[in-house]
């Protein structure tokens, strides 16, 4: 594996076609469905079709994904539009580079354009660390998600940012 001083610059971008949703999918069938076996029927769903997508891309390729969804009620205990972020995954070989936090601060961007007044997310137990880092809080106990555990996550911000 080359070290992230030896890549090349990568960049985040909108899913804006097909194609682009077809590499975003199979970078997710890769990540979920060969490596942690997260059955295909749990892994695509309905919000494919109505989520902002983007890609990361380096030299032409896709390394990594995620979606945002905007909520049509807010969270429990909470007030305003929300959005989610889920099926964030990044390709083995790209993982600890800071790629995930690229895809992450380009989906925050997009629910902040969008109106959001915070973000849910639904956190695999071994991705605390790095959303916590991200300033989202745990809420509420670890549950049972597509075979895996994982705890629900807010990230909410004030108003003017």
């Amino acid at each position: 594996m080359a070290r992230a001083s030896e890549r090349r610059q990568v960049v985040i971008k909108p899913v804006e076609n097909e194609g682009e949703l077809l590499q975003a999918l199979a970078i997710r069938e890769v990540v979920f469905i060969e490596e942690q076996h997260v059955p295909e029927g749990f892994e695509r769903d309905a919000d494919d079709s109505r989520a902002y997508h983007v890609l990361a891309m380096e030299g032409g390729h896709a390394i990594g994904t995620g979606r945002l969804v905007m909520l049509s009620k807010p969270p429990k205990d909470e007030t305003g539009p929300w959005a989610q972020i889920s099926r964030m995954a990044v390709l083995s070989a790209y993982r600890g580079t800071g790629v995930g936090a690229l895809v992450l601060q380009a989906l925050e961007e997009q629910a902040r354009r969008s109106g959001a007044a915070g973000i849910i997310l639904h956190a695999q137990l071994t991705s605390l660390d790095f959303y916590k880092a991200h300033e989202y809080q745990p809420v509420g106990a670890a549950f049972q998600e597509a075979g895996l555990p994982h705890l629900e996550m807010h990230k909410r911000w004030s108003s003017g940012l």
